[in-house]
């Protein structure tokens, strides 16, 4: 998280909305990105899990990985597929490690189709002030996440506006979405976490607060200001409740590729 770098230099919308620009600022430093790798795998198959679950196919547990969990490297849409996962787990670290919320980490682990993505909101983060009793302050933040890394495109898309239209649903598929994360800790036995959910489930009988998020991400130069700033959040519901990022660093689609390599290589 120390190559996060807050760039300083936000941008407002046409609306008023702050826009934080942030940098990934990352080194090919051979322990932490083994550490991110980490990381990253256990959102798709916990280490216990491999050798049972690659015994029926005799795959090594790299090839298991490669071939039914993560997106493919090449065949389309999985290269598009592996940059959307990436930006909605770097999202999730911002949210658990800089802000601070509680991210359970369950969307990607029970994929049927590895070069799909997962359905409903791409990330839902928790804060609950006094585990005894509700307060106005537990808050519920839903993000939304676009990338655009490719390396032979010139041009930048509006990744951010659709990534605030593409928040304008979350409000249709909260329901759905909370209910998929409490299923998912149940199954996995983690029955404290799963009734946190509880919190969330009911804002009129137990309000709280609710923060939308749309994030954008960028290979560096596709970076582009001036498009940014045109974003408007004029037709969001939660324009007075909606943060803004955008995250950009150089040769993103290189480190989303360096980064399943050796989630797969060091399993």
């Amino acid at each position: 998280m120390k190559w996060f770098v807050n760039s300083g230099n936000n941008i407002s919308t046409p609306d008023g909305n702050n826009i934080e620009i942030w940098v990934l600022d990352y080194a090919l430093d051979d322990v932490i990105l083994s550490s991110w790798a980490k990381h990253f795998r256990t959102h798709y198959c916990l280490d216990e899990e491999i050798d049972f679950l690659r015994e029926g196919y005799g795959y090594s547990r790299a090839d298991y990985l490669n071939k039914i969990k993560f997106p493919d490297i090449s065949i389309s849409p999985g290269p598009s597929i592996r940059s959307g996962d990436f930006s909605e787990i770097l999202v999730s670290d911002y949210l658990e490690y800089i802000l601070g919320y509680w991210v359970p980490r369950t969307r990607y682990g029970s994929k049927v189709v590895r070069n799909e993505s997962s359905k409903g909101c791409d990330t839902l983060a928790f804060k609950i002030v006094n585990p005894k009793k509700d307060t106005p302050e537990d808050t519920l933040a839903i993000f939304e996440a676009k990338a655009q890394f490719s390396i032979s495109q010139k041009k930048a898309n509006p990744r951010l506006q659709d990534a605030i239209n593409d928040s304008i649903k979350d409000e249709i598929r909260r329901a759905e979405s909370l209910n998929a994360i409490k299923q998912h800790l149940f199954d996995k036995k983690s029955f404290e976490e799963s009734k946190r959910i509880n919190r969330f489930q009911n804002p009129v009988d137990r309000p709280f607060k609710e923060i939308s998020g749309a994030a954008a991400l960028f290979s560096s130069h596709l970076f582009d200001s001036d498009l940014i700033s045109q974003s408007s959040v004029e037709h969001h519901p939660n324009h007075k409740n909606l943060k803004l990022i955008v995250i950009h660093g150089e040769n993103m689609m290189a480190l989303v590729h360096e980064l399943y390599r050796r989630a797969a290589d060091e399993a």
